[in-house]
């Protein structure tokens, strides 16, 4: 599969995740969230760079939607559940996010 973006064909897989991650930038992931009818707001934001700091700075780290639920917290300041973050990403905010944060698809289970 593919994306078209600006002009150029970014090869993606089956599902629609990036098979370069190179060819991430905040305009395709702009592109791509617009493309799931999501409008990227400054919490998407906070979520879309926590999932990339965490793949390319921690071994790859492809965190659940439990741990990223305690980095919103922390990173927000207040107690969030899981339908505050599905209600970001609905897709699943560790799959549809990392979709959007141009990380590769992950292969575990489940959101806990």
């Amino acid at each position: 599969m593919s994306f078209e973006f600006e002009g150029n064909t970014i090869e993606t897989s089956e599902m629609g995740y990036l098979l370069n991650h190179e060819d991430w930038s905040t305009g395709l992931a702009t592109a791509m969230a617009s493309a799931d009818s999501l409008e990227l707001t400054e919490r998407h934001w906070d979520l879309i760079n926590y999932l990339r700091e965490e793949y390319f700075e921690n071994r790859e780290n492809q965190p659940n939607t439990r741990n990223i639920i305690k980095a919103m917290n922390a990173a927000w300041g207040e107690k969030l559940s899981s339908k505050d973050l599905y209600d970001l990403f609905p897709g699943d905010p560790s799959k549809q996010g990392s979709k959007i944060a141009g990380l590769p698809e992950s292969r575990r289970k489940g959101g806990y």
